[in-house]
C-alpha cells in the first residue's frame, strides 16, 4: 500500500510532462518551427554524446549555448507562445464543430448558396495535421465560420475571391491561401485548379476540402486524394458528419465514464 502512494506523484509527473510535450508538438506540427525543434532535438543528441564521450570542448560549447538558447527561444516563438495561451484561456479544444448551429451547418448552408448561384469557393478543413505553412500564405482573417463570412469571402471580383479558405476548429484562419497542385495525370482534363488543389492539399496530409465549381455548381469532397463529387447539401452535411464524427466522441468520455460509475455505486450494495 505504502508503494502504491509513493507511486502517484512520479506517475502524475510523467503523464504531465508527457501530455505537455504531446501538445506542443501538435501545436508546432505544420509550421516552420518544426524545423527548429528539430534542430535542437540534434544538439540535444549532441550534447549527450558529448558528455558520455568526454569531449570536455564541445560540451562548454553546447552548455553555453543552451545558456544563451533559451532567451533565444522565447523570441523565436513568441507568436506561437502568445496562440497557444489565447487558446488555452479560451478552452476551445471542445469546439462545437458538429454541433446544431456549429460548423458543418453553416459550412453546409454556406456551399448550397454558392452553388446555387455558381459561385467556386475551396475550403480547406484543418485535422490531425497542421496547415499553418498555408494560412501564413494567404490572409490571416481569425473570425468565428459563419455561412455569411464564407459567402462574402468567395463573393466574385472580391480579393479575397481567388485562393483557399482554411478552416481551423471554429474559425476561420485564413483565405486566400494557396495550395499544391496534385501530380495525378490521370484525372479528368474537365476538372479546373480548385479541385486540383483540393486533391493536392489532400494528398499531402488529412485534411479535408470542400470544394465548389463555379461552372457547374457542383460541390465535392476531396479527402486523402479522393474526390467526391456531384454532392447535393444533405450528402455534404452527411460526409462531414461521418469524417468528423470522432471529434464527438472524444468529449462525450467523461459522461461515458460518470454513466458508468452511477451504474456501478447503484449495483454495489452498501
Amino acid at each position: 500500500m505504502n508503494f502504491l502512494i509513493h507511486l502517484w506523484r512520479p506517475l502524475l509527473e510523467i503523464l504531465f510532462i508527457w501530455g505537455l510535450i504531446y501538445y506542443l508538438m501538435r501545436f508546432f506540427q505544420g509550421t516552420r518551427a518544426v524545423q527548429v525543434l528539430m534542430g535542437l532535438m540534434i544538439l540535444a543528441i549532441i550534447f549527450n554524446i558529448a558528455k558520455v564521450l568526454e569531449l570536455n570542448t564541445i560540451h562548454w560549447v553546447l552548455t553555453k549555448l543552451f545558456a544563451v538558447g533559451v532567451v533565444a527561444l522565447l523570441i523565436i516563438f513568441q507568436p506561437e507562445l502568445r496562440r497557444a495561451l489565447a487558446r488555452i484561456g479560451q478552452n476551445t479544444f471542445v469546439g462545437g464543430f458538429l454541433k446544431k448551429g456549429g460548423t458543418v451547418d453553416e459550412l453546409v448552408q454556406a456551399c448550397e448558396y454558392l452553388s446555387r448561384n455558381h459561385m467556386g469557393a475551396l475550403i480547406a478543413i484543418e485535422r490531425d495535421m497542421g496547415l499553418k505553412n498555408y494560412i501564413e500564405s494567404g490572409m490571416t482573417i481569425d473570425a468565428k465560420v459563419s455561412q455569411e463570412l464564407l459567402i462574402t469571402l468567395f463573393y466574385p471580383n472580391t480579393p479575397t475571391h481567388d485562393g483557399g479558405v482554411i478552416i481551423v476548429g471554429d474559425r476561420v484562419a485564413s483565405s486566400g491561401s494557396l495550395f499544391p497542385l496534385t501530380q495525378n495525370t490521370e484525372l479528368s482534363r474537365f476538372l479546373g485548379t480548385r479541385h486540383r488543389a483540393a486533391l493536392g492539399l489532400t494528398e499531402e496530409g488529412d485534411a479535408v476540402c470542400v470544394v465548389v465549381s463555379e461552372e457547374t455548381g457542383g460541390i465535392s469532397v476531396a479527402v486523402q486524394g479522393k474526390l467526391t463529387r456531384d454532392l447535393d447539401a444533405e450528402g455534404l452535411k452527411r460526409v462531414l458528419m461521418g469524417l468528423f464524427r470522432p471529434v464527438e466522441s472524444k468529449n462525450t468520455i467523461k459522461e461515458f465514464v460518470e454513466k458508468n460509475w452511477k451504474i456501478f455505486r447503484e449495483k454495489t450494495p452498501t
